[in-house]
């Protein structure tokens, strides 16, 4: 960092990558150095044409050595695939030990990286930011803020609690990866086929970080994490991003983790997830394509509802999005607004509760 300046890189041009890029270039304290990209067909390229066709004189390279040499304060790091973390662990690693700080949307269990596990894994990325003497940050709007972050704010004007209840709920007709989609949620598929988020111990996997966040937060401890699953077939035959969805295949899913404090079940994370709104119209619903809402049973009792949208699509990064446009700009700016706060943390593996508020800078406009 020089003058107040951040010198920060991007991983990755995917939709994350490009909203990252384009906030990156127009904020006067961030300073784009660099962009990294999979794709040879990519290589050598303007990353302001990638990420929305307005050059911006950055050009993107495949060459991971030659991004570390830029010598950026930061990496926003924002690949995706299936074995996201497999591929995502080692590139951390290299970074943080080259001296760059990290934050990533990709991993997202790394919310609450004091949970994560493998631990051989959490050692190694631990060792790593103490070699680099550097930082490691994982956030996102779900995980990494509504049903995590944004209960423990509501908690700030609570007496007593006795439950924390969060969710998101929304439709994935737009999200077309049919490999999570298909295989790993079961979306298309007949109602005995068995997807790997069904699979006992998958989604308290995935949201148990999260809920001992909040539980280690709030001085509580967890006994153990629950979970429930259920699926629902859709009557109709639809047209989504991923395909055809014939009738009778599943078209909707509704997944719980639930922390157990003192014998209850205290700190619940739901997710339900349709293909079309009149799929399972009986389980809980929002506004809209995609909401978050949290419950905070006690003294008082609270209630939040929460939706991110995007009013102007005009913007490349984002136009070919629908229902999803608002919630990718907002896991986009998790990250690249923890910028500052996490280069001028003390190193080490960091979740929300470990930095101040994170507020953007130079963002009222």
């Amino acid at each position: 960092m020089a003058d107040g300046r951040y010198r920060v890189a991007v991983w990755s041009t995917g939709g994350i990558g490009s909203i990252a890029i384009r906030a990156i270039a127009q904020r006067p304290n961030l300073d784009l150095v660099g962009v990294w990209v999979h794709s040879e067909g990519k290589n050598g390229r303007d990353a302001g044409e990638l990420a929305n066709g307005t050059p911006i004189g950055v050009t993107a390279t495949t060459d991971a050595d030659a991004l570390i040499a830029l010598r950026p304060d930061c990496v926003v790091y924002a690949a995706s695939g299936p074995e996201r973390d497999a591929q995502a662990i080692p590139d951390y690693v290299k970074l943080l030990s080259a001296g760059i700080n990290v934050v990533t949307t990709s991993t997202t269990r790394l919310v609450n990286p004091h949970a994560y596990e493998p631990v051989e894994w959490r050692d190694q990325l631990a060792d790593a930011a103490k070699k680099g003497q550097v930082s490691l940050y994982a956030s996102g709007i779900e995980p990494g803020f509504a049903a995590d972050y944004l209960p423990l704010v509501l908690s700030t004007q609570s007496s007593r609690i006795e439950k924390i209840h969060a969710y998101e709920i929304g439709l994935y007709d737009d999200y077309g990866v049919p490999d999570i989609m298909s295989d790993a949620l079961g979306f298309g598929r007949p109602m005995d086929y068995q997807p790997w988020i069904g699979f006992p111990g998958a989604i308290a996997g995935e949201w148990q970080g999260q809920i001992r966040m909040i539980a280690d937060a709030l001085g509580v401890e967890v006994e153990e994490v629950r979970e429930t699953f259920d699926r629902a077939a859709t009557e109709r035959t639809l047209e989504v991003a991923m395909g055809t969805v014939e009738a009778g295949t599943c078209g909707a899913l509704r997944m719980q983790a639930i922390g157990v404090v003192d014998g209850r079940e205290a700190i619940v994370i739901e997710h339900v997830t349709r293909l079309a709104p009149d799929v399972a119209p009986h389980w809980p619903t929002l506004p809209g394509a995609l909401g978050y809402r949290v419950q905070v049973t006690g003294v008082p009792d609270l209630e939040c509802t929460m939706a991110a949208t995007v009013r102007d699509r005009k913007d490349a990064a984002i136009e070919h999005m629908t229902s999803g446009a608002g919630a990718m700009v907002a896991t986009a700016m998790r990250v690249v607004n923890a910028v500052p706060y996490v280069v001028d943390a003390q190193p080490g593996l960091l979740s929300s509760v470990d930095l101040p508020l994170t507020i953007p800078r130079h963002a009222f406009n």
